[in-house]
């Protein structure tokens, strides 16, 4: 929505009534049929996740403690792990490869603001993490990044631009550490 017609900054929406009566519900059932699930229950929570619209390759595992704004906004490609605690913030969307592991109370993060606009207007800017990555224990990704297959952001890094496949990025913000060493057997 735009802020100058919704004035967002003083009170009014940034999202239209039916994604905030959506995100209700969603939020409602995840909260009702899968938070309290233990973890080996995977398969049910990737039902729920697709019932809402989510892209669920197979084997993904979530657990049940994620946070997941819209699972509209989320695809996540075969043998994807979301480890507990994992906040998915896609208001605009978050795309995750195979074989890729977003660690425990890791944080992607696909929307930002406007700072130099006046009503501080809400933008979107997809995430996608490629193939054979991971996101290590409370590390950041944030709004409009690409993780080049086979990157790694290391525990509570911060990374705001886009990564060299194969190469590990560490602190705040992230930086690259060192290549990643590709054993016999990884594709």
């Amino acid at each position: 929505m735009d802020a100058r017609e919704s004035a967002s900054r003083t009170g009014g929406p940034s999202f239209t009534l039916g994604n905030r009566l959506m995100r209700v519900f969603w939020r409602t059932s995840w909260l009702v049929l899968a938070r309290w699930t233990p973890p080996p229950l995977h398969a049910w929570r990737a039902f729920l996740l697709r019932s809402f619209g989510a892209v669920i390759g197979e084997n993904c595992r979530v657990h049940a403690s994620v946070n997941i704004w819209l699972p509209a906004n989320l695809t996540l490609k075969d043998n994807v792990l979301i480890g507990p605690g994992a906040i998915i913030y896609n208001q605009g969307y978050i795309t995750i490869g195979n074989d890729t592991v977003v660690s425990q109370r890791a944080h992607l993060c696909a929307s930002t603001h406007d700072v130099n606009d006046p009503e501080f207007q809400l933008i979107l800017r997809p995430v996608d993490l490629g193939n054979r990555c991971w996101v290590a224990a409370e590390a950041f990704v944030g709004p409009g990044v690409a993780m080049s297959d086979g990157s790694v952001l290391a525990a509570r890094g911060a990374l705001f631009e886009d990564t060299d496949p194969w190469t590990i990025y560490r602190g705040n913000p992230a930086a690259p550490f060192k290549r990643r060493e590709r054993r016999a057997g990884g594709a």
